[in-house]
């Protein structure tokens, strides 16, 4: 067994930017296809920036989950840290 008693903030902010960034892709191509959907509404009046708007989920998702991803991250990371000199660390069995 090992004891992971540090996690580097730096690297807990690439992974997590990284991680967050796809999820925001998957996302924000959920959101541009529903929005793209809703174009039979707008051509009713219903929903007139249905179509222009929502295109813009697959640009700003992917930006705004890995910005918020990485920054959560590295809080994590620093409470663990804290709590890791506190409690002894996680026991990790690598192999």
């Amino acid at each position: 067994m090992a004891i992971l008693k540090h996690v580097a903030p730096a690297s807990a902010f690439k992974v997590g930017l990284v991680v967050y960034g796809i999820v925001g892709l998957v996302l924000g191509a959920l959101c541009s296809a529903v929005s793209l959907a809703g174009l039979s509404f707008a051509a009713h009046g219903h929903m007139p920036f249905a179509g222009r708007i929502g295109m813009f989920a697959i640009l700003v998702c992917p930006i705004v989950y890995g910005i918020l991803g990485a920054v959560g991250a590295v809080i994590g990371a620093v409470i663990y840290n804290l709590a890791s000199d506190w409690v002894g660390g996680l026991e990790v069995e690598l192999g």
